[in-house]
């Protein structure tokens, strides 16, 4: 899971195919005769017939419909498979908890991360790799998926992801602090947070909500550019050049507890990596200070890159192409946010 750090604002799988399905036949039927007919003709057995009901063909049509595969579904387990069977079919209950409060809702699909999820149960490959960013987050814990699950359907529809996209936000405030630029070798998008070029801390966190619908904004762009059948996690660079200690304020700690909250809960396995580079030494020390605490997957995810472009290549070259990445960085590119 994402976890933005907290030294200012932030930014904020694998497997096996499917498994066959095992089959197994009911027992034989006793065969029915006829009442006996008179000695002298010898009664032919009835054959009985059985109409399949509904229940039975949609179990017919589970075990016999494959599952449809990408090159990110291949590489589920068997587990999670499994997991992933049970989480779909407990959809209904999920879309009827999460909406249960719009006035005569009725069943519908909706669209995740521009993905279509269908509550009917449709086998979709793409609404698979969503349904399991629920799943690997907890475990493979179809409750605890299910409860997040619900909990964000409920925030998006509450928080109006919708209007956040459509907002504009001043450029003069917010143009220079995020980018999304070029992608890693993996075709991962990349995301340039960079909280040196705040020219005016309390503009930017003056209105706190208004900070944090910018930031959900960014993080949504990014996803969009997701296909979600090779690709389905961001990179992020978070690069703290030019930030002092005393730079920040209760408004910015608020809103950077927030944002990590919000994706912490609601962008799911939504993360690759995040580099912290620049990073002036007293905040690496809050790092280092706070690690025991962080989750082992978080830390996994988490790396500090040193400074200058030199020691920040040597982190970052193996893993995003030199043309790829901007020269600060130590790659060959000269991005719109590289310095004249």
């Amino acid at each position: 899971m994402s976890s933005e750090p907290t030294v200012a604002a932030a930014a904020p799988a694998a497997s096996s195919p499917t498994p066959a399905a095992e089959v197994t036949s009911a027992p034989a039927a006793e065969p029915t005769t006829a009442p006996a007919a008179p000695p002298a003709v010898e009664a032919a057995p009835v054959a009985s017939t059985v109409e399949p009901t509904p229940a039975s063909t949609a179990k017919s049509q589970e075990v016999d419909e494959p599952e449809p595969q990408n090159e990110l579904t291949k590489k589920f387990t068997e587990q999670e498979w499994a997991a992933l069977k049970q989480f779909r079919a407990a959809l209904p209950e999920v879309f009827k908890t999460a909406f249960r409060d719009k006035e005569k809702y009725t069943l519908a699909p909706i669209v995740l991360w521009t993905v279509t999820i269908d509550p009917s149960g449709a086998k979709d490959a793409k609404a698979s790799v969503v349904l399991m960013k629920f799943l690997r987050a907890r475990n493979l814990n179809v409750e605890a998926a299910k409860e997040a699950m619900i909990a964000t359907l409920r925030w998006r529809d509450e928080f109006d992801i919708d209007k956040a996209m459509n907002e504009e936000f001043p450029q003069e405030v917010f143009g220079d602090l995020g980018h999304i630029y070029a992608h890693d070798k993996q075709k991962r998008p990349v995301t340039y947070n960079l909280y040196g070029r705040m020219s005016d801390v309390k503009t930017v966190f003056g209105d706190k909500q208004r900070f944090i619908r910018w930031r959900i904004k960014l993080m949504e762009e990014g996803i969009k550019l997701l296909d979600f059948e090779t690709v389905d996690q961001i990179i992020q660079v978070h690069d703290y050049e030019g930030v002092k200690w005393n730079s920040r304020d209760a408004n910015s700690k608020a809103a950077a507890s927030e944002i990590s909250s919000i994706f912490s809960a609601h962008y799911p396995e939504m993360l690759a990596s995040k580099f912290f580079v620049n990073v002036p030494t007293a905040m690496t020390w809050i790092f280092w200070l706070f690690r025991p605490l962080l989750p082992a997957a978080t830390l996994a995810k988490m790396k500090v890159a040193g400074h200058g472009p030199h020691s920040i290549g040597k982190e970052l070259l193996p893993l995003i192409d030199a043309k790829q990445l901007p020269k600060q960085y130590g790659g060959e590119a000269k991005a719109p946010f590289t310095p004249s």
